[in-house]
């Protein structure tokens, strides 16, 4: 969260309103040996990394093009996500956050040469940078002033976003990795009640949507913009909190999906996803309802993309919020704990609970998570802040973590959590200086041990929700068309199968698991709506009507009108299926293979699953009169014949 260590918080009708969260974040720091002071110009960047794109995810883990294991050792470059606090002239450096005004570019810009900013970021160790930018940004059209990139004079006339396409351009040509964020809507320092809230905040969904697809196709050409973050810190504003799956205008699981969506069919399938947890819910006064809920919702409902291996979910870490605390002093502030008033054993459950669980083998919400801000001070003497600072990049470091320090850049004598600082005359200042003390804990996390190398592909699950609308999140299948119309339709991801329904709800488990892509690879699907496939002397569900497969096919979708199963959409295999069946029943109690392996993909309903060496044939639901019409039986036939 793009904030400074003072949290804003407004008070309106008598409410506490809006929270701030503070800046992202810190990477190791692998040579802290260079003087204070040292001319940035002196600096000479390593060899382009030899890392493959796109990237994807295997499981917990992000890899390469090869599969090749490729942590996100990252840092936030801030500055195109704006600067300016939100009252007094614009113009006036005094009304950015730290004293630093950014011009909607950037940071640093000014007083180093790109060539000698990036070699410090290899310095540094880090292999990504997160770069955020505002949506008022890619509209602007008049040119940064010169003084804003004093230091690369190459850049003068050139918009906000033409700027940031020269960074973008740098960044990659020497080798890193960038996921662009959309940190703001407005120009203005976040994260308050500023009209930056949601995604949404004083544009419509769609509008958003629209700007990111311009994004990913803009640098769809360059295979090292690797990510899109869809947005910072959704939170609360003065009268509304977003929500996990309610289906409304504040649903920020359904603008994620959406956004992802059309990222990957219009903009560029290559990009990974990243979609943070909730910041903020609630009222910071004491005995009111109000909380962090970061990753806690994706236990329940977790998101299927158009691409089964591009999900990365994203959470931020501050020493002075916590799970219930804002942040804030004064106005705003509770007696909650802070993260850095636990105990160490505190923390580390603490963490695993709101974000690191999502990392657990075999899971439908099972995706790499990516720390994308945490941060602390230089000059912080606060023994509990430096305290939880070691301690929570132990937590990192044990865990191989995926990370993004906030922030990269900053002015010296301004922002002292910047873990590089330069001067007017462009010295560096910082993380590579033997005096900061956050060089131990930064080298630590930098120089633990971390797998590397190939990871092996893994079993995919991933859940399918109709709650609020389609999920048909196979490209094949959205190419043939509206196979249901009317109905509320789900299909599996391509290459993957469905394997679970809920009796109510309209939830369902796809999975790869056991046998990879069964499809075969024509386009040949078939809708059943009746029970003609069902052979003779094989009612595998007496009494109930069954939508069963033609041989040789398998279950990847189904569609409902309100509760009752609709029609059921098979696909033929590539090879021989086995025939010898099963019936799992789950109308009165759920019936899910004892490994679970899936997890609980709807919760507090009714639900069967098939085993791992399965693949489903077939629905059975009845139609009697007052009995619950949604799915009350699978047909589990064997993989192999």
């Amino acid at each position: 969260m793009q904030t400074s260590r003072l949290v804003k918080y407004l008070t309106a009708a008598g409410a506490v309103l809006a929270l701030l969260t503070p800046a992202p974040t810190a990477l190791a720091s692998v040579a802290a040996t260079v003087p204070a002071g040292t001319p940035a110009a002196t600096a000479t960047a390593p060899a382009a990394a030899t890392w493959q794109p796109p990237l994807s995810t295997r499981g917990r883990y992000v890899v390469d093009a090869q599969g090749q294991r490729f942590r996100l050792k990252s840092a936030n470059w801030d500055g195109a996500q704006g600067s300016w606090s939100g009252s007094g002239s614009a113009a006036d450096p005094a009304n950015h956050h730290a004293g630093q005004n950014s011009s909607d570019i950037p940071l640093g810009l000014d007083r180093a040469p790109l060539s000698a900013l990036l070699a410090d970021f290899h310095r540094l160790g880090i292999n990504s940078i997160r770069l955020p930018f505002a949506n008022e940004m890619i509209h602007a059209t008049a040119p940064v002033p010169d003084t804003a990139v004093a230091a690369n004079p190459e850049l003068r006339g050139r918009t906000p976003l033409q700027v940031y396409d020269a960074v973008v351009a740098a960044l990659t040509g020497d080798g890193f990795a960038v996921v662009l964020n959309n940190h703001t809507n407005t120009s203005r320092w976040c994260c308050g009640v500023d009209g930056n809230e949601r995604w949404n905040s004083g544009q419509s969904t769609g509008r958003w949507a629209d700007d990111w697809v311009f994004m990913a196709r803009r640098y769809a050409a360059n295979a090292r913009v690797v990510g899109a973050d869809l947005y910072n810190e959704v939170r609360r504003d003065v009268l509304d909190d977003p929500n996990w799956g309610l289906g409304d205008n504040h649903d920020w699981y359904a603008a994620a999906q959406l956004a992802a969506d059309r990222i990957l069919t219009e903009g560029n399938p290559d990009l990974l996803i990243v979609v943070e947890g909730i910041n903020w819910t609630g009222l910071p006064v004491d005995g009111l309802p109000h909380e962090r809920p970061t990753l806690a919702p994706v236990r329940t409902l977790s998101h299927t993309l158009l691409d089964s291996h591009k999900l990365v979910y994203s959470a931020h870490f501050y020493g002075y919020t916590g799970p219930r605390h804002s942040g804030a002093t004064g106005i705003g502030e509770t007696h909650d704990a802070r993260y850095q008033d636990l105990t160490r054993d505190q923390l580390f459950q603490t963490l695993t609970d709101q974000a690191f669980f999502v990392t657990g083998d075999g899971q439908h919400y099972t995706a790499p998570v990516w720390i994308s801000e945490f941060g602390i001070g230089a000059q912080e003497t606060g023994a509990a802040a430096r305290t939880w600072f070691g301690n929570i990049t132990d937590y990192f470091a044990d865990h191989d973590a995926d990370f993004a320090y906030w922030p990269l850049v900053g002015w010296e004598g301004h922002d002292d959590w910047a873990l590089l600082r330069y001067d007017t005359a462009g010295r560096r200042y910082g993380l590579l200086d033997q005096a900061d003390w956050r060089g131990t804990a930064w080298n630590h996390l930098m120089t633990a041990a971390s797998r590397t190398g190939t990871v092996p592909q893994v079993p995919v699950r991933r859940m399918l929700t109709t709650d609020h609308g389609d999920a048909v999140q196979s490209r094949r299948v959205r190419a043939g068309g509206d196979w249901d119309q009317g109905a509320s339709k789900a299909a599996c991801p391509d290459g993957l199968r469905l394997i679970g329904l809920s009796h109510s709800g309209g939830r369902g488990l796809c999975t790869d698991t056991s046998a990879g892509d069964l499809r075969a690879t024509n386009t040949a699907q078939t809708v059943v709506t009746d029970e003609r496939y069902v052979p003779s002397g094989g009612d595998w569900a007496g009494g109930y009507t069954k939508f069963q497969c033609p041989a040789g096919q398998f279950l990847i979708g189904y569609s409902r009108r309100g509760e009752r199963v609709s029609a059921a959409l098979c696909v033929p295999a590539g090879s021989a299926l086995g025939r010898s069946g099963r019936t799992v029943w789950f109308d009165r109690s759920d019936n899910r293979p004892a490994d679970d392996n899936g997890g609980d993909f709807a919760q507090g309903r009714y639900k069967g699953q098939c085993a791992a060496d399965e693949y489903a044939a077939g629905i059975a639901f009845t139609t009697r009169f007052a009995a619950a019409p949604g799915p009350a039986a699978l047909l589990c036939v064997a993989l192999r014949p």
